[in-house]
Parts: C-alpha cells; structure tokens; sequence
C-alpha cells in the first residue's frame, strides 16, 4: 500500500472576492498518488491568518469550510493542511477579501442640550474587527461638517464629545468606519443621523446708550447693557472699548456704565455676556462731536543759545475764553510752569526739553502736541589725546584718540584731522574716539580735532598732537673681543647691537650657566651697547646673551655665544717652572746614579806599556764568537786621538812627538741588554817612561 501527495490546494467560492452579506466556501483538496484501491484516512485542518477555523477526518481528500454570512471580520490568508498515514502535505495561502463593511451605529447621550454645554456621541460598527477609523461629523445648516476622527486599535466602537457654540440651534450628526486591508482603504456607508435640539441659557445681549445722537463733548453719556438668563447662576456681563474692559458685572442681569464724553470717546462698544463656555456679544457705534479743537503751542525759536529769551504762546482756533496753562512735561509728571496763554523766559541749559500746554472748556481738558525746546551752551576747547597714556605708538599697531570736551551741549559734532586730511565725523555727546591703523614708520604728521554743536559761537579747534611712531627691536646679537677662549684674569669687550629700533634702547646682558644671572644693564640713545669686563675668571666661563627693549615693550633675545676662560702665559710658565723642573732634575738625579753604578762594576784591565808593545808587534788579538764582526780598530783610533787631543794637549811637549802604534782589534757582537765595555787601548810613548792608557768606546754598530 504505497502512496504519494502530489499536490494540496486550497480555494474559494464563488471568488476571492465576497460582498459583504453573502455566503462563501473554502474548500481544501488533496491530489493523492495510490499503488492500489485501498483505504486512506485524511486529517484535514483549514486556517485563518494562522488561526485554526476547521478540523475534520474524512475518507476522502476534501474539506469544505462554509461560512453562510461572509463579514468583512472573514477576510484574512487561508490556508490548509492534509495529513495522512504518516504523510503530511500544506496549501498555499489564498487570501480571501470581504468587500464592504456594516452600516455603522450611531446613538447621543442626550437629544437637547445648551450652549456651551458637550454633546457626546457613540459611533460603533458591529460585527467589524479592530484596527478601525471613525469619522464623526457634526452638520450644521448652510456650513461644510466639522469632523473628527478617532483610530481605534483594540476596539469596535468609539467615543467623541462636540462641543456647542453660539449661534448652534439645530444639529445634526452621524459617522463612517474606515479599515486598511493591503494597503487599500476601505469605507463603510454613513450611520443614521442624529438629531439634537440647542436651547440658549440667555439671550442674546442688549446695548443702549443716552442720549441716543447729539452727543458733544462735555455731556455725560450713559451705556446699559441688558439680557434675560434662564439661570441665574456664574452669568457674567463685560463692555469694552477697544479690547479695553470699561465695566463688568456678575449674577446680574444688567449692567450700566457713565462718564463726560469726550472726542477719544467716538468708537465701537461691545457688550458681551459669559456663562460658562457659552456666549454671546453684541455692539454699537457712538460718535462723539468736538466741542472745540486742541490747542497749538507756538515757540519763538525751537535752538537757541543760552541766556537768551524764550517765549510760548498758547491759542485755540475759535475760542478765546478757554483756560490755559502751559506746562513742561518731566518723568516723574508734568510741571505746570505758568496758568497763562504766553509765558517769556531767559533759557539755559537745564530749560531743555519738551513742552505742552492745556485748554480746558465746559470741563473738557485738551492737550497740545508737545513742542521740543533746546538750549545750547557752547562748547569748550577739545582736549585731543591718545587713549590710554604717552602720545605715542608702537609700529603695527592702531593709534587710538579721543576728543573730549569740558562743557557743551549735545548733540556734538566731532572731526578728526591727520594733517589736513579728514579721517572721520562723529556725533555723540562729550567725546568721540578715533583709530588710526595705517600707521607709517616715519609718519610726522600731527593730529587735531573739531567740535560744534547748534550754539552760535561755532566751531572749536584743539591743539595739535604730534605721535611718536615707536619701532620695535628687530634682530639683537651678541659679540664679544676675544672670541671663544680669554685667558684668565684679561679683558673681555662685549658688544650688543640691534638693526633696528627706537631709542633709547634697553640693553641687557645676561650668563647662563645652572640658571640666568643678570650682568649688565643699560639705557641706551644708540643701537648698539659696549660692555667691558675687566678681569676674568674660571667662574665667568658660560652661555651669554644679551636682550634689547625700548618702549614698544618687546623684548628680543639674541643667540647665546660660549665664552671659555684658560690660564694665562704666565700661569703656564709658573706651573713650568714649579712643576716640570722638579721633574727633570729628578730624571737627571736618576741618571747620575745610574751612571755611577755602572762605573763600579767596571774591572781593571790595566797592562804595563812594555808588555802591550811587544805584544802589539807581533801578535794579532783576536776573538771568536759565533755571530761576531769583525772590526778594524783603526776607525776608532780616530776617536781616541781626539780623546787623546785634548788630553796631550795638557800633557806638554813631550807627548806631541810621541809615536802612535796601531793596533788590530777583533770584537765579539754586544749583547743589546748588556752593559757598554770600556776597551782600555795603550800607546807607548817614547820620551816618557811609562805607559799612557786611553778608554776609547767601542760599539757595534748596526751595519
């Protein structure tokens, strides 16, 4: 018994579309490959968006899921699964779309309400599955419906509150839902309208006003503002003017308000009744005739000069009986200076400022426009300087000056002159700054300034003022004569030098041995400065440098030089004398000894003169060495007769004409280590009877 799925469908009838209301099948099929006609049980389970909705076992390979009333709730990925002996096979999703939605309901807490009260409204769409939008409209006749929309997310109804304003008599109100179905906005139709009855809790207010036209200036007028309230309870009635609150009145049903009218009085009046969230307004227009036109002020001149006289006249076009005062306005209140049409005074400064004058008539006071007087003191001479000290300034640097003044009125014209160049024009009250910044190296021009204001006198001119331009120090170097080495106890020059720079000159020179120590200091009018140092020592040997500064106030290093301080000539001849003497002459001590230890060890190898003649006539002496030489005494005779020069020479007659024999000499190499042999070589002499011995020196030489 072998068998095989070769497929599991699932679909819908009559279409994947069903109108809301109808009935509809979901039908799962399962193809099954069989080896033989046997028997085969089916487990079939039908699911909506992954919810179980059907499980049958069946015989045959199909399942049917009849839904009799299709709802918009029904709409959902169906898909089903067919198991058998073991074997398990699934479908497809088929998403299945209930078109349309139910009507939705609609029902009001109340049918009548007041104004400013809330009508509270519930709009709800049986059968319907959240998400869903509602849309609530409240309908007014001749206006577009004022909407509200609410999104509920866990429910199938919702609640809105409306409220009810001034001028709303009849309403009426009704709803729609609204869901998303892939991304498709589906609407439902309209719900049933409601109808809701809006009763007044008082009518609309009433403004009158007395007397009703011919309103003058200087008359009273009298508002009263009246309505008729259902309940008599938080009800409150305002007028105004102009946003401005003029009188208000509560829990009272009239409100009355009084005063002289005058020409500002012209305008539009509201009258205005509150009870809670409920109101209503009405307005009138009154205008207010002049009684007469406000008064102009008049000044003899508007600038004048100080101690001179000043007059004011006050008038109103048409009337002459009116009272007058003329008073000059302050801070802290107006100042009343005379109750007169003219007033004639001698001004000074303190006089300045703004003036008005009062006409009053049947109790109507009027105003002027004000009038601005000035009274001008005339400036003083201008004080021109720089800002912040010396008239100075260093190279690369803004020149700042100020003009100022010790008296004057403002406002202050001033004027800055480099030579007879204007640079700039200020107005302000006591000083004016200037800032120069093209400033030259050789700029020697002078500077001035002006000041003037409105008084007579005029113009005022300051002294000129003439800048120094400081050059900063540029390149300072250090040099010194000797160089390098000076010997101890000798002069040293220093000599440190700037290119460039104002004077006078700060010089300073400095040793920098474990730490800085200051050694020279001097103000200069030059650019270079001479220091001489007349004995150095072993202590002075370091790093110096010198620094140069004059009033640009930068100070500039120049780079080290190394002074090395030796001994002296006569330092070296001392240690010679004390030190190397007493070594030579214990290097010659050493040497006499040496030498006369030598001279002990010598033996004595003198031989009688007979004996050495016969010898020497007769036999050759001679010695045999392995690796002897062989030489010829006759080479050293030589040196023996100079030996013997000097020695016949103190001998006397006798010995010069003595007869010299020659004699062969045969010598063994000398060991280089071994002591010199003194050879002692005889010569007989004829007129003496003895025989004379001379030590000749015999060495080997290298050949």
């Amino acid at each position: 018994q072998v068998f095989t799925f070769n497929a599991v469908d699932i679909r819908v009838q009559p279409s994947v579309k069903v109108r809301n209301g109808a009935s509809m099948s979901i039908i799962c099929h399962a193809d099954i490959s069989r080896s033989a006609n046997f028997h085969l049980q089916h487990n079939i389970t039908i699911f909506k968006d992954s919810k179980l909705v059907l499980m049958i076992v069946s015989d045959k390979g199909e399942a049917r899921y009849e839904v009799p009333v299709a709802r918009s709730s029904d709409t959902g990925d169906y898909e089903c699964t067919v198991e058998a002996g073991g074997k398990i096979k699934s479908s497809n999703a088929l998403h299945v779309w209930v078109t349309g939605m139910t009507k939705p309901i609609l029902t009001a807490e109340k049918k009548e309400v007041l104004e400013g009260e809330d009508v509270k409204l519930r709009c709800e769409l049986p059968e319907e599955v959240p998400p869903l939008y509602f849309v609530f409209r409240k309908i007014k006749m001749n206006s577009t419906p004022k909407e509200k929309s609410v999104l509920e997310q866990h429910r199938n109804f919702s609640v809105v509150k409306f409220p009810v304003e001034e001028g709303d008599n009849i309403l009426q109100f009704d709803c729609f839902g609204r869901r998303n179905v892939k991304l498709e906005w589906e609407s439902s139709e309209y719900s049933n309208k409601t109808l809701i009855t809006v009763k007044e809790p008082f009518i609309k207010p009433t403004l009158t006003i007395k007397p009703s036209s011919n309103i003058t200036e200087g008359k009273e007028i009298q508002f009263e503002c009246s309505t008729v309230v259902a309940k008599m309870r938080d009800i409150e009635i305002i007028l105004q003017k102009n946003k401005t609150i003029l009188n208000s009145v509560r829990d009272q049903k009239v409100l009355k308000y009084s005063s002289v009218a005058t020409l500002e009085d012209s305008g539009e009046y509201l009258c205005k009744v509150e009870q809670g969230r409920a109101s209503k307004t009405t307005t009138l227009n009154v205008v207010v005739a002049e009684l007469f036109p406000k008064p102009v002020l008049a000044a003899s001149m508007n600038k004048l000069d100080e101690n001179k006289e000043l007059t004011l006249s006050c008038s109103v076009k048409g009337f002459q009986n009116a009272n007058f005062s003329i008073l000059r306005k302050s801070s802290n209140g107006d100042i009343l200076l005379k109750n007169a049409r003219n007033l004639t005074m001698r001004a000074n400064v303190n006089d300045s400022g703004s003036y008005v004058c009062k006409a009053e008539v049947n109790r109507i006071v009027k105003d002027s426009r004000p009038v601005k007087i000035n009274v001008y003191a005339p400036v003083s001479k201008p004080i021109l300087s720089v800002d912040g000290g010396l008239p100075e300034v260093v190279l690369g640097k803004p020149l700042r000056l100020i003009c100022r003044l010790t008296t004057g009125t403002p406002p202050i014209t001033f004027t800055f002159y480099k030579g007879n160049e204007v640079k700039k024009e200020v107005k302000n009250n006591t000083y004016a700054t200037f800032l120069d910044e093209d400033i030259k190296k050789n700029d020697k021009i002078g500077y001035r300034c002006d000041a003037r204001n409105h008084h007579s006198s005029g113009m005022k001119t300051s002294n000129i003022l003439n800048v120094t331009v400081i050059v900063p120090i540029r390149d300072a170097s250090l040099g010194s004569i000797p160089y390098g080495e000076v010997e101890d106890g000798s002069e040293t020059a220093f000599l440190c030098s700037v290119k460039e720079g104002s004077w006078p000159i700060v010089f300073r020179i400095f040793r920098k041995t474990d730490h800085e120590v200051l050694l020279f200091e001097k103000t200069e009018h030059a650019d270079r400065v001479l220091w001489r140092k007349t004995a150095m020592s072993r202590e002075d040997t370091g790093t110096y440098y010198c620094v140069a500064s004059n009033r640009a106030n930068v100070n500039v290093k120049s780079r080290p030089i190394t002074i090395s301080v030796i001994l002296a000539s006569w330092q070296k001849g001392v240690i010679a004398t004390f030190v190397i003497i007493p070594i030579a002459a214990a290097i010659l001590a050493v040497w006499w000894f040496l030498c006369k230890k030598k001279k002990a060890k010598r033996p004595s190898m003198e031989m009688s003169r007979s004996a050495l003649a016969t010898n020497s006539t007769s036999e050759k002496l001679s010695r045999q060495h392995d690796d002897g030489d062989y030489y010829s005494g006759s080479g050293y005779i030589e040196d023996g007769e100079n030996h013997m020069k000097s020695t016949d020479e103190n001998k006397g007659p006798d010995l010069e004409i003595a007869e010299v024999e020659y004699t062969e000499v045969e010598v063994s190499t000398l060991d280089p280590h071994r002591e010199i042999d003194f050879v002692p070589i005889h010569f007989p002499a004829r007129a003496q009877k003895g025989t004379e011995t001379v030590y000749s020196e015999i060495r080997k030489a290298n050949n």
